[in-house]
């Protein structure tokens, strides 16, 4: 495995909601150094040295995917897991009371 990649990729929602997995640091970096600069705060600051650090080898991979990842969960960028998803549409699909 490379050492910027992370072990498992952080899904988030770009666009008008399309699900993309950000599966390394660079990928990470990439997407904080596009954010909006009216709208970047304290995560953002936080996400965006770490990922720093980590493409210099100065900290884990494991840690700025961490610290990505909840600045994705304060702006609502997490994508819902899947699993969530299939078991939200079989409870569904059993209750009659739901459509």
């Amino acid at each position: 495995m490379k050492p910027d990649m992370f072990r498992q990729p952080v899904t988030i929602l770009v666009g008008l909601g399309f699900p993309a997995e950000v599966r390394t640091v660079m990928d990470a970096y990439r997407h904080l150094a596009e954010w909006p600069a009216l709208n970047r705060d304290t995560a953002h600051s936080i996400a965006l040295k770490a990922c720093s650090a980590a493409l210099r080898g100065d900290i884990e991979a494991e840690t700025a995917r961490g610290l990505f990842a909840a600045f994705a969960e304060k702006h609502d960028l997490l994508a819902p897991e899947t699993d969530v998803i299939v078991a939200s549409r079989r409870r569904h699909d059993k209750d009659p009371h739901i459509r």
